[in-house]
């Protein structure tokens, strides 16, 4: 990671860690246990990937970052909620997330079902009420389409019933990035389109250009998870290792190799910096970012 990136990122999470503190309800109002759950899964944990795209598209594009703290939030309440939701027993059924026990297990299930709920219905009240989103009606608008759209079943939610009715079974190439497509690159496009829409002027062929970067990194993303479900271990990881191929999980190293699955990585690199190949300096947080996806370690 690029020492400008590395700044910028801890700078970034910093700031998104104090906007998502001041959006949540306090632990303190009731019902209490609810809230207390959904701080415990939202705060202090994570790498904060979607957010930082936000701010790092923002600042592309010349936007200052408090106008960003409502999209950067909203975004991630809906990817807590889907991890927890995803971590339940009546999904993947794991117990480690973000380096602490899952919000089952810290609670109970029925209290993490009604976590992801209201975490799902906070992040588009953010979107609808937040003052620090300036745009106009129209654009605020837009946004709550965006992020319904990736979240519901042609986005996220529609990826994960395609991988639950996949286990045990070998996709194809085309069918595993169809996957992902919708699971996990759904948000990450998301995440970067907000921000575009907080530019009501934004030439549309730059938010075309800045729309397929985040396809492209949205696949590299996952790619990389999977590598690293093979690779890497639980600590590091902050969940459980090698759980896709315990679960028999279709992966792109199970589908491509290792090897394969690690060039897969690099072709989509090299692809998002293309996306950016009309602009300038401005965007070399988005190419830094699109490398340290694939060069992570956990």
């Amino acid at each position: 990671m690029s020492n400008a990136l590395k700044e910028y990122l801890t700078s970034a999470q910093n700031r998104v860690e104090r906007a998502l503190d001041a959006r949540l309800p306090s632990e303190n109002i009731l019902p209490q246990k609810l809230h207390q759950a959904m701080r415990y899964s939202v705060l202090e944990g994570g790498k904060r990937m979607r957010p930082m795209l936000t701010y790092c598209t923002g600042k592309t594009l010349g936007l200052p970052a408090d106008v960003l703290d409502g999209p950067a939030c909203a975004v991630e309440f809906i990817h807590v909620y889907s991890l927890i939701h995803d971590d339940l027993p009546a999904m993947d059924d794991d117990d480690l997330r973000r380096g602490k026990p899952t919000s089952h297990i810290a609670f109970d299930e029925a209290t993490a079902i009604l976590t992801g709920d209201a975490l799902q219905a906070l992040a588009f009240e953010v979107l609808a009420n937040d003052p620090s989103i300036i745009v106009d009606a129209n654009s605020r608008i837009k946004m709550i389409t965006t992020l319904t759209k990736a979240s519901g079943s042609q986005g996220m939610v529609g990826g994960q019933a395609i991988d639950l009715e996949s286990v045990g079974t070998k996709l194809t190439l085309p069918e595993l990035e169809n996957m992902h497509i919708h699971k996990t690159g759904a948000l990450i496009r998301a995440s970067v389109n907000m921000a575009a829409l907080a530019k009501p002027d934004i030439d549309p062929n730059i938010a075309k250009k800045l729309d397929h970067y985040a396809k492209c990194i949205g696949l590299s993303f996952q790619v990389k998870d999977d590598i690293l479900d093979q690779e890497s271990d639980t600590s590091t990881l902050g969940k459980t290792q090698g759980k896709d191929q315990q679960n028999d999980k279709p992966t792109y190293p199970a589908l491509l190799g290792l090897t394969g699955a690690k060039q897969k990585a690099q072709d989509l690199h090299e692809q998002a910096l293309e996306s950016l190949s009309n602009f300038g300096t401005e965007a070399d947080l988005l190419r830094d970012l699109s490398l340290y996806i694939i060069q992570r370690d956990h």
